[in-house]
């Protein structure tokens, strides 16, 4: 595979925002670039297939996404749970609440850049593809007026973005992003940070009522207490996953002899066997379903990712905007 650091062949930079992510790593320039493609979300707008996503389960969120405004009279139509009935009581007569969406709340931004990141076998790495999540999403957010913040994390370190209106604080979580995907590779650490270390971080710095994206392959997500921390993180946020996977992850190339290596050995994986073909495909799958289903659980939508699928087209599916510039 003829891979750039991240840069786009010519016969695919005629329609960026429609392909794929490209390469092994990715340019603090293009991160900057999905400033214009974000125009075309809006995060404000949470399509209903998102909440299909969660399944039938509630979530715990009790956010602030609205603020009360004003009292009026009882109108047919109404919302009879908007009723205010300590102002009826007192008139005799029905009156309603009134409220206005919040116009600022605070967006973090977590994107995963640990070493099982570092795979791609089509277009790019899944590190690539979440970074370029994670600017889309970012520019999304500031673009609304939101205040964005974010934590950037690896089996090494995490790098912390505190939440402000400003573009500074995108382009502090796309430095992070750019540093900590062109580090990959990473030496395993005597003491690696797991995905558990990084949800509690998340519950260190995430505020009651903010919007939580949460980039990843969700390695280790369903592994020592990390279930427990997503629960107390769901009791007061509003998350949404984003799970980056590969082809490759789901079903073993053509029936054939590959050299696969881990960067240190090598080794030949004969892919002829039914039964292992049949086993690879079965084990992501039970893997996806169940973590799906522990994300169901706590009113978690998760969104499949692909490093397959345009990374603007998948959050399209749940936040096509107007446009706006």
């Amino acid at each position: 595979m003829n891979w750039s650091r991240g840069y786009p062949s010519a016969e695919m930079a005629s329609a960026p925002n429609q392909a794929p992510a490209l390469g092994a790593y990715c340019s603090l320039a293009e991160l900057i670039e999905q400033r214009h493609p974000a125009s075309k979300l809006d995060l404000g707008q949470r399509k209903r297939a998102l909440s299909l996503l969660s399944g039938p389960n509630k979530t715990n969120f009790r956010g602030r996404g609205i603020d009360f405004e004003e009292v009026r009279a009882y109108q047919p139509g109404d919302d009879i749970r908007t009723i205010d009935w300590r102002v009826t009581a007192r008139t005799g007569s029905a009156y309603t609440k009134l409220f206005r969406e919040e116009r600022e709340r605070q967006v973090l931004v977590c994107v995963d850049q640990r070493t099982s990141m570092f795979f791609g076998s089509r277009t790019c790495c899944k590190s690539v593809l979440a970074a370029r999540l994670g600017a889309l999403l970012s520019w999304a957010a500031l673009q609304r007026g939101d205040r964005l913040g974010g934590l950037v994390f690896s089996e090494q370190e995490h790098h912390e973005i505190r939440p402000r209106r400003s573009r500074r604080s995108v382009l502090g979580l796309l430095n992070a992003l750019t540093a900590m995907n062109n580090a990959l590779p990473l030496a395993a650490p005597a003491q690696p940070q797991g995905f558990v270390d990084m949800l509690v971080e998340l519950r260190r710095i995430a505020r009651p009522g903010s919007a939580l994206f949460l980039v990843s392959d969700f390695r280790g997500a369903l592994e020592n207490g990390a279930l427990e921390q997503l629960y107390q993180l769901a009791r007061h946020l509003e998350i949404t996953a984003l799970h980056c996977s590969d082809p490759l992850e789901q079903a073993l190339p053509d029936a054939g002899r590959y050299a696969v290596t881990d960067g240190e050995s090598r080794v030949q994986l004969f892919t002829g066997d039914p039964r292992l073909r049949s086993s690879f495909a079965e084990q992501f799958s039970e893997r996806l379903n169940t973590l799906r289903h522990s994300l169901g659980k706590l009113g978690i939508p998760l969104i499949e990712a692909s490093t397959a699928d345009p990374p603007l087209g998948i959050l399209q599916a749940y936040y096509a905007g107007g446009g706006r510039r």
